[in-house]
């Protein structure tokens, strides 16, 4: 069971990356799962991988940041 507390802290983190300068940042999602906040999505760099966890972490109040954002070269990357 996730306390009231902890619930809280998904839409912040989420709110967090949205409103972030870096626009890199702003499409990536935050899942909260049980005492751990996901973050998930794709970036064009390990700096900004890096730095959507410093985001979260920033924010999350103990709770523990998994960090599943992928890399990839925005050359290669579809759409």
């Amino acid at each position: 069971m996730v306390s009231v507390a902890a619930q809280k802290v998904q839409p912040r983190a989420q709110n967090a990356l949205s409103a972030s300068p870096v626009f890199a940042l702003r499409d990536l999602r935050v899942d909260q799962r049980g005492h751990q906040l996901l973050i998930s999505g794709f970036v064009s760099s390990y700096y900004h991988k890096q730095l959507a966890q410093e985001v979260v972490r920033a924010v999350a109040e103990g709770t523990e940041v998994v960090n599943s954002v992928s890399v990839r070269d925005s050359a290669t990357a579809p759409g």
